[in-house]
């Protein structure tokens, strides 16, 4: 629309030129492209007198106020500048005024190509922009749609008031995290005088149609852990690196996706690693280091700095490789101002005070993907992830695929979950064993050895094998020299040795001979809940023996008859629900 001139005011004294209509939100705001602007500031600066009345106060007696050098670049000389509310109310190009190194300011245009509706937020010197006028009534200012344009306006770039000069070095980041809609971002490496294209579309996500409301509830998906971490999500017996361990609770695989998108959407008020959601992006560069001093926090985010003057940077700490600084190697950030280090360049943590040199003759520093959403895609049944990002290795299956640190692919093995529902928490007894003709399974591993010592904690099956299926920990029971069978919780196992790691016992007083019966009791415990459940690795269709059993109080008339059925693990897991029958 052409510039109207009764929202407009300029003041001869002072050289503001200011815009006094309505505001964004008000019934009629105006606004005008930059050389729209300029053709009128000169048209009256022509005029034989000014007419106060209508806010002029230039005439051919005041000095040249603006001069073109093209369509979108237009500069305010001797003296004239525009407020900041008239800033918001100019498009299509750069109004730059002041002196350079003296009181310069720049507001360069912005143009973003993309649907009528996308919402569009800031990133500027570390920060989201709080106030995104550019939104207006839920659609861009200034769009054209023939073009395709959604929005057209002008943010500050430069401003030498102060300390300032290039807001770190005219450097943006535009996002759209719309929640309920598909995340983007695109960056401005350095605004140009005129227009800086951005490129942000969004379009309804079919995996996010979960109420807003609903799944800021899911407060117990967490991460674990914060920071380098090693797993072995890929159970190969060889750990990998991340810089995170989710746990999606009971929520599905979809759902954890949902609420990763909550944490970081527009007008976030969450946390992750010390930054606003809104802000966080996820690793944006690893670097090798050497030479580090002191002890990084734990956890490791905290800011980090380097450099000065053009050199400098600030960033986001999200992972190092070891947290004594004279033996880390590698740190991974998300980088908020500045430009990266160079080489040799001391990287101090503000709160933790260790430093580490980047090494980059010997070493590399490498731009890391970032994936929108941070946490990576979903297909509604599997996350394909984000790079270094992981969830416990139990809440993982083999449909979903993660990235380590190094970013290779990492795909999990079928962790599979079987379930003892219909039980009553504090009064049944579950036990489910290997099948055996529809009983336990006693002789489903031997003992190559002797067990005879006050504090055993070591179980050597060497003569049975264990299971490949075996879960990662639980419970395993033992044949006595008397015929009885222990219960014995294990804490780990090493299928190469064949060895359980059980909690130190006492076998001196009734031995346990080599070649007595060993077998997995994969659930052995007083039901805690109305379900009773292990989750372990599927390699072949597995038949369980299920006993539950409920004794009751003697004289108190409770009790059930015992139950017994059988079940398959399979593929996806398996499940049985116990018949409970009253022995009254």
């Amino acid at each position: 629309m052409a510039i109207v001139a009764t929202d407009w005011t300029i003041t001869r004294a002072t050289g503001i030129i200011d815009y006094t209509g309505n505001d964004h939100g008000g019934g009629s705001p105006s606004y005008a492209t930059v050389i729209e602007f300029h053709r009128w500031v000169q048209d009256l600066a022509d005029d034989p007198e000014f007419t106060g009345s209508t806010g002029d106060e230039l005439d051919i007696i005041d000095n040249t106020p603006s001069d073109r050098s093209t369509d979108n670049i237009i500069t305010l000389i001797n003296g004239f500048t525009i407020t900041p509310a008239a800033a918001e109310h100019l498009y299509d190009g750069s109004v730059i005024s002041g002196d350079i190194g003296v009181d310069r300011i720049v507001y360069d245009g912005i143009v973003n190509f993309g649907n009528a509706d996308v919402q569009i937020q800031i990133m500027q010197d570390g920060v989201v922009l709080v106030d995104d006028w550019w939104n207006f009534s839920g659609a861009g200012l200034n769009a054209d749609p023939n073009a395709g344009i959604s929005h057209r306006f002008m943010l500050k770039t430069h401003d030498f008031v102060g300390d300032g000069g290039d807001i770190d070095g005219r450097r943006l980041v535009g996002t759209t995290r719309t929640f309920g809609n598909t995340y983007a971002e695109f960056k401005i490496n350095g605004t140009s005088n005129g227009n800086n294209v951005l490129a942000l579309v969004d379009s309804n996500d079919l995996n996010n149609d979960t109420a807003e409301g609903t799944v800021a509830t899911w407060t117990t998906i967490d991460n674990t852990t914060e920071g380098f971490v090693q797993l072995d999500v890929n159970n190969n017996g060889s750990d990998e690196d991340y810089y995170s361990e989710w746990n999606r609770d009971t929520y599905t695989i979809n759902q954890f996706y949902e609420r990763m998108k909550w944490l970081t959407r527009d007008g976030s008020t969450s946390t992750l690693y010390g930054l606003n959601g809104e802000l966080f992006r996820g690793i944006t560069h690893e670097l090798d280091v050497d030479g580090g001093t002191g002890t990084w926090g734990t956890p490791e985010h905290e800011e980090i700095t380097w450099g000065s003057g053009a050199t400098a940077g600030t960033a986001r700490l999200l992972a190092v490789d070891n947290k004594t600084g004279s033996s880390a190697t590698k740190i991974w950030f998300q980088i908020l101002t500045g430009v990266v280090p160079a080489d040799n360049a001391t990287i101090t943590g503000t709160t933790s005070t260790a430093t580490a040199d980047a090494e980059l003759s010997g070493g590399a520093l490498t731009e890391r993907p970032i994936s929108t959403p941070f946490v990576g895609a979903s297909t509604g049944s599997a996350l394909i992830g984000s790079y270094g990002l992981s969830l416990e290795t139990a809440d993982l299956s083999a449909s979903d695929t993660v990235f380590d640190l190094t970013n290779t692919a990492v795909y999990p093995p079928n962790n599979v979950t079987f379930t003892v529902g219909g039980v009553v928490s504090g009064e049944d007894r579950v036990l489910v064993t290997n099948n055996a003709a529809g009983d336990i399974d006693f002789t489903q591993m031997a003992l190559a050895s002797l067990l005879n010592g006050a504090t055993v904690t070591a179980v050597d099956v060497g003569l049975g094998n264990i299971p490949a299926d075996t879960p990662s920990t639980g419970t395993i029971r033992i044949e006595r020299d008397d015929g009885l069978y222990s219960r014995h919780p294990f804490s780990v196992y090493d299928s190469g040795n064949q060895t359980f790691t059980i909690t130190s016992h006492d076998f001196s007083a009734n031995n346990a001979s080599a070649a007595n019966d060993v077998f997995v009791s994969y659930i052995d415990k007083l039901a805690a809940a109305t379900s009773e459940s292990f989750t372990t690795v599927y390699d072949a269709d597995r038949t369980l023996f299920v006993r539950v059993r409920d004794g009751g109080t003697a004289g108190d008339n409770e009790g059930i008859k015992t139950a017994e059925t059988t079940g398959v693990l399979g593929t996806n897991g398996g499940s049985v629900t116990i018949n409970r029958i009253s022995d009254v």
